[in-house]
C-alpha cells in the first residue's frame, strides 16, 4: 500500500470499511506527515494529536465491533480555526482571540464527530477569515505546498495547504467572497462553496451573516461529496438554515454530463477580471473535455464582476464591522493591519448604502434565475496561478473585483477544481456554478471532468530534509492617500464618532481606501420603486 496519508478520502474509506486499513494506522500516518512537513508550511495553528489518536482508537473499536457509521468513520480531518471546538482553542488567527476556548462545538463539527471523523487540529486562516495574508499576527500565514514563497489563497489558507500536502484527508473552510475556492484553485485541490443555507453556520465565527458559507476542501470531487453529505442539513440554531431534505450527493455523481447544458461565462475571465494566458488556455481545454463528454456548450452572461463586488463589499463589510466594532473600540491594536485596512472601510458606508446593496442583490438573484433557465451549470476561471506572498497589498482588496465573489451574491453552489499546471508547476483552476440547492449537479459535472483527466495523479513534492527559511516578507507600508486635508479630517471625525482610535498607519490606509468605497456607494445609487425589496426578507417556515 502507498503512504496511507496520500490516499484520497474515498480510497481510505473503502479500505476502512473492508477492514484493510485501520483508522489508527491511517491517523498515525497523517500525524507523521504533519510532523515532517508542517514546519515548512505552517498549515496548522494547533495540533490535537492525543485527541486524534483517542478518536482513531474509538473508531477502530467501533468498526471491529460491527458498528460502521459510514465513509467518514475513522477519517482524519482538520478545521479552519474559526470553527468553534469544545475545550479546544479557537483563535480565528487573531491576537484578540488568542485565549478563546469554546464550551461548545459548531454544528458542522458536531456532525463530523457523529459521522466518526477524527479531528487532527485547527488550521491557519486569515484574521477572522478576512484580512491577509498578514505578517504581523501571532502566527505566520500558511504557505503554498507547490511553492513555499507563494500564497495559498484565502481565507481558508491552512485548509488548502493541508489537503494539498496530505496533512489532512479533508478540511472544513468558509467562503464569504471566495475563501474556499481561492485556496482550492491556488493549491490544486477541490473546494465547494455549498448553497447558502445547506450547511449550518452555527458556531462558526462570522465574517458576514448574509454571505458566509461553510464547506469542504478535499483532494477529489467524490471526497467532497462525502464530506458534504456528513455536514449538510437543517439546523434550528442557524437562522439562515434551509428547511430542505438533503439529497444523496453520490447517487448520480458518476452519471456523466451527456446532454448537460453548460454556459461559459467568458466575459468574467476574459474582460471583467482578465485571467492570465495560462488559465485561459487550460480553461479552453477543460471546456473541450466537457464537449467531448457530450455536454451542450453555450455562451452565458451575468452582470459584470464589478457590480457583484460593489454589492457584496458594501453589505458584507458593514456586517463585519458590526461584529467586531466592540473589540475595535476596546483595543484596535489587537488586530493586524490588513484586517483593519478592510474592516475600517465600512466606517465610510451608511445604512442606506447597505440597504441599496441588498436591494440590488435581490434584482441580481432574479436575473440569474433567468440564466439558469437556459443552463444547468455555468463555468468560468478560478483565481491563479498563486502569487508571491510578498506581492500582496491591502488596497488590492478594494481596487480589484473578483472572479469568485459573484457566486456568493448569487448564493448557489460554486466549486473550484484543478485543470492543469503552469510550466513551472503551479496549479490552475476553474469554477463550476449551479442554481441554488442544485449542489449535486455541480458535483456531477466536476466528477465527470476529474475522471476524464489525470490531474489527481500529481501531488506537491516537499522534502523535509531540505533547508528552508521561515522568514516572512516585510509588512507592507500603507498605500498613499490622495485626499485633501478636509477629507482626511472628515474621516478622522467618523472614526471618533464610531469610538475608534486608529493610529497614523491605520488612518493612512483608510484614507487610501476611501475613494474606492465612495465609488462603490455611488454606483449603487439608482432609482428604485417602493416595491423593490431587499434580499434579506423573511419567509414563513413551511
Amino acid at each position: 500500500m502507498p503512504d496511507p496519508a496520500l490516499l484520497s478520502l474515498t480510497e481510505a474509506a473503502a479500505l476502512i470499511a473492508a477492514r484493510r486499513l485501520s483508522p489508527v494506522e491511517l491517523t498515525r500516518a497523517v500525524l507523521a506527515r504533519i510532523a515532517a512537513l508542517d514546519p515548512m508550511l505552517d498549515a496548522y495553528l494547533l495540533l490535537t494529536e492525543d485527541q486524534a489518536m483517542d478518536a482513531a482508537r474509538q473508531a477502530e473499536a467501533e468498526i471491529a465491533g460491527g458498528t460502521y457509521r459510514g465513509p467518514m468513520h475513522g477519517i482524519p480531518v482538520a478545521l479552519k480555526d474559526i470553527y468553534c471546538t469544545r475545550g479546544i482553542r479557537t483563535t480565528s488567527h487573531s491576537r484578540s482571540c488568542a485565549d478563546f476556548i469554546p464550551d461548545f462545538d459548531a454544528t458542522a463539527v458536531a456532525r463530523l464527530h457523529q459521522a466518526g471523523a477524527v479531528l487532527l487540529g485547527k488550521l491557519a486562516t486569515h484574521e477572522f477569515a478576512h484580512g491577509g495574508p498578514s505578517f504581523d499576527l501571532p502566527w505566520p500565514p500558511a504557505r503554498n505546498p507547490w511553492d513555499r514563497a507563494r500564497f495559498t489563497g484565502g481565507s481558508s489558507s491552512g485548509s488548502g495547504a493541508a489537503v494539498a500536502a496530505g496533512l489532512a484527508m479533508a478540511a472544513l473552510g468558509s467562503d464569504t467572497g471566495g475563501s474556499i475556492r481561492n485556496p482550492a484553485s491556488l493549491c490544486g485541490i477541490v473546494g465547494l462553496k455549498p448553497s447558502y443555507g445547506l450547511v449550518s453556520r452555527a458556531g462558526i465565527y462570522p465574517n458576514s451573516f448574509s454571505y458566509d458559507h461553510a464547506g469542504p476542501l478535499t483532494w477529489t470531487v467524490e471526497d467532497c461529496a462525502i464530506v458534504l453529505q456528513a455536514i449538510a442539513g437543517h439546523d434550528p440554531d442557524d437562522p439562515a438554515s434551509a428547511m430542505r431534505a438533503v439529497p444523496d450527493f453520490r447517487r448520480h455523481l458518476h452519471d456523466g454530463v451527456k446532454g448537460l447544458r453548460i454556459g461559459i461565462l467568458s466575459h468574467l475571465h476574459q474582460r471583467d477580471v482578465p485571467a492570465p494566458a495560462s488559465v485561459q488556455a487550460a480553461l479552453a481545454e477543460a471546456i473541450d473535455v466537457f464537449r467531448r463528454l457530450g455536454a451542450v456548450i453555450g455562451e452565458a452572461r451575468i452582470a459584470p464582476a464589478q457590480d457583484y463586488y460593489d454589492v457584496k463589499l458594501i453589505a458584507a463589510e458593514s456586517e463585519l464591522l458590526a461584529v467586531h466594532a466592540p473589540a475595535l473600540r476596546r483595543n484596535i491594536e489587537d488586530f493586524g493591519e490588513d484586517f483593519l485596512g478592510r474592516s475600517l472601510g465600512a466606517l465610510l458606508m451608511s445604512g442606506a448604502d447597505a440597504i441599496a446593496a441588498s436591494r440590488r442583490r435581490r434584482a441580481m438573484l432574479a436575473q440569474a434565475a433567468a440564466v439558469f433557465a437556459r443552463f444547468d451549470v455555468l463555468i468560468t476561471a478560478a483565481p491563479g496561478p498563486a502569487p508571491l506572498l510578498e506581492s500582496w497589498r491591502t488596497l488590492d482588496f478594494w481596487a480589484k473585483p473578483s472572479l469568485t465573489t459573484p457566486f456568493n451574491v448569487l448564493a448557489g453552489p460554486a466549486l473550484a477544481q484543478c485543470i492543469g499546471f503552469t510550466a513551472d508547476g503551479l496549479p490552475l483552476g476553474m469554477q463550476i456554478i449551479g442554481r441554488p440547492f442544485d449542489d449535486a449537479t455541480v458535483l456531477r459535472a466536476a466528477q465527470a471532468y476529474e475522471r476524464a483527466t489525470s490531474w489527481r495523479s500529481r501531488r506537491p513534492v516537499l522534502d523535509p530534509s531540505a533547508p528552508f527559511s521561515r522568514s516572512l516578507p516585510a509588512i507592507p507600508d500603507p498605500a498613499p492617500s490622495a485626499l485633501s486635508a478636509s477629507e482626511t479630517a472628515t474621516i478622522e471625525a467618523l472614526c471618533r464618532r464610531a469610538g475608534m482610535r486608529p493610529n497614523a498607519r491605520h488612518l493612512q490606509q483608510l484614507c487610501a481606501t476611501a475613494p474606492y468605497v465612495w465609488d462603490m456607494t455611488a454606483r449603487l445609487q439608482e432609482a428604485r420603486g417602493f416595491r423593490d425589496e431587499p434580499s434579506s426578507i423573511f419567509l414563513a417556515a413551511p
